[in-house]
C-alpha cells in the first residue's frame, strides 16, 4: 500500500467511496429522525445538544475514512474488505444512534466504533509497513497509535457515571481532533486537493438529499392524515428554494484551489462539520414545521420556523467563512451571504410564512451573488 502522488491527475471519488458514503445515510437519517421528535415535543436544548453529539461520530467516522483514502487508497482487495468492514460499523453505529440520543446510552454506537476502528487501524499499520523508514512511517504510526488511544478511551467511557459522560464526551471529542495534528507535524499524508473537495461535495449533495427525502416523507405523511395541501405548499415551496440555493451556494467557488496544505486543510475539512450538520438539520427543521402546520407539534409558531431559519443560516455563514470568501472581489460580494445568512434568521419572525420566506431570502442572495459576479466581468465561474 504505497502513498498516492499528490499531484496525480484526474483523481476522482471511486465507486467503493460512493458506496461507502451511501451507507452514511443511514446513520444521517437516525440523528434527524431524533432531532425531530425532540425539537416536536418542546425538547430544544436536549435534542441540539444531542444531535450535535450523535451527528459527530457520523462526521468523523467519514472524515477518517476519506482522508486515509485520499492518500493510500489502493483498491485492491485488501483495502475493499477492510473498507466494507468500516462499512459495517457505521451501520452498526447508526443502529445505536435512538440509544446515544435520548438515553445517553453509548454502548452499541461504541461497538460500531470499534469495529471501524479496528479496520482503520490496521489500514494504517499497512501503509506504514509498505513505506521506508522515515518521516511518512512515523506518521502513520502516530495514527494508528492515536486512534488505539481514543478508542480505548471511548470503551472507558462506557463506565463512566451518567452525569459525566456528556463532559467527558467533549474530551474525547478535542482528543480525537488532535490525532491528525499531532500525527502529521512533521510529515503530510499526500492527500489529493482536488479529490478531497470532490468527496465533501459528493458528501453534501447526500445531505441535501435526505434532507430533500424528510421534507417529502413529512408532507406526505401530513397528506396522509387529510392535511389541507395550502397549508404544506408555503412550506414544501419554501425548503425546495432552500435545498436549491444551498447547492448552489456551495458549489459555487473551486475550493481546491486553496487546499495546498494541512494549515489551510484543516481548518476547512474540521469546518464542515458545521456545514453538513446544518444541512442535515434543515430536513428535520422542515419537519417540524410540517408537524407543527398539521397540529401534531404543540409548539410556539417562531420555535417552529426557528428549526429551519437557524441552520439554514448557520449553512450560509459557514460556507462563506470556510470558502467563499476567498473568492470575493469587493465589500459587496463579501457582504453578500452574511448579509443572506441574517435575513433568513429575520425570517424566524415570519410565523406560519417563515419557511416560505427563508427560501425566497435564499434564492435572492443566489440572484445577487450572480448579479455582482456578470457585473465584475467573472467569465469562469459563478461566484458570490
Amino acid at each position: 500500500m504505497t502513498a498516492r502522488d499528490r499531484d496525480e491527475a484526474h483523481r476522482s471519488a471511486t465507486p467503493l467511496e460512493l458506496f461507502f458514503d451511501l451507507c452514511f445515510v443511514v446513520a444521517v437519517a437516525q440523528a434527524g429522525v431524533q432531532l425531530v421528535h425532540s425539537l416536536a415535543e418542546n425538547h430544544a436544548g436536549t435534542g441540539v445538544t444531542g444531535y450535535l453529539f450523535v451527528f459527530f461520530g457520523v462526521w468523523w467516522a467519514w472524515m477518517n475514512f476519506t482522508w486515509f483514502a485520499s492518500a493510500y487508497d489502493c483498491d485492491d482487495v485488501p483495502y475493499r474488505l477492510a473498507t466494507l468492514v468500516q462499512i459495517c460499523g457505521v451501520l452498526i453505529y447508526a443502529a445505536g444512534v435512538p440509544r446515544a440520543f435520548n438515553d445517553n446510552d453509548w454502548t452499541v454506537a461504541i461497538v460500531g466504533y470499534l469495529v471501524m476502528r479496528v479496520a482503520l487501524t490496521g489500514q494504517w499499520l499497512r501503509a506504514a509497513a509498505s513505506e521506508p523508514p522515515g518521516p511518512a512511517r512515523r506518521t502513520n504510526l502516530r495514527y494508528a497509535i492515536g486512534l488505539v488511544i481514543c478508542q480505548a478511551s471511548w470503551v472507558g467511557l462506557l463506565a463512566a457515571p451518567d452525569d459525566m459522560k456528556r463532559w467527558l464526551f467533549l474530551v474525547l471529542v478535542a482528543a480525537e481532533l488532535m490525532v491528525p495534528v499531532i500525527a502529521e507535524r512533521d510529515h503530510e499524508t499526500p492527500w489529493h486537493a482536488h479529490h478531497i473537495v470532490e468527496r465533501y461535495g459528493l458528501f453534501t449533495i447526500i445531505v441535501l438529499g435526505e434532507t430533500i427525502t424528510a421534507a417529502t416523507i413529512g408532507v406526505q405523511s401530513a397528506l396522509d392524515e387529510h392535511a389541507a395541501f395550502d397549508e404544506l405548499l408555503p412550506i414544501a415551496a419554501g425548503g425546495v428554494l432552500l435545498v436549491f440555493s444551498a447547492w448552489w451556494i456551495y458549489f459555487a467557488v473551486p475550493a481546491h484551489e486553496r487546499l495546498v496544505s494541512n494549515r489551510e486543510a484543516i481548518p476547512w475539512g474540521y469546518g464542515h462539520y458545521l456545514i453538513f450538520a446544518s444541512a442535515a438539520a434543515i430536513g428535520a427543521g422542515l419537519e417540524v414545521t410540517v408537524e407543527h402546520a398539521v397540529g401534531k407539534a404543540h409548539i410556539s409558531d417562531m420555535a417552529a420556523a426557528a428549526a429551519v431559519t437557524i441552520p439554514a443560516a448557520l449553512f450560509m455563514v459557514t460556507v462563506w467563512l470556510l470558502h467563499a470568501r476567498h473568492f470575493k472581489r469587493g465589500a459587496a460580494q463579501q457582504l453578500t451571504l452574511p448579509a443572506g445568512g441574517l435575513g433568513v434568521l429575520a425570517c424566524t419572525l415570519a410565523g406560519e410564512w417563515a419557511v416560505l420566506a427563508a427560501g425566497l431570502v435564499a434564492a435572492a442572495t443566489v440572484a445577487v451573488g450572480v448579479t455582482l459576479t456578470h457585473r465584475a466581468g467573472s467569465r469562469e465561474i459563478l461566484r458570490f
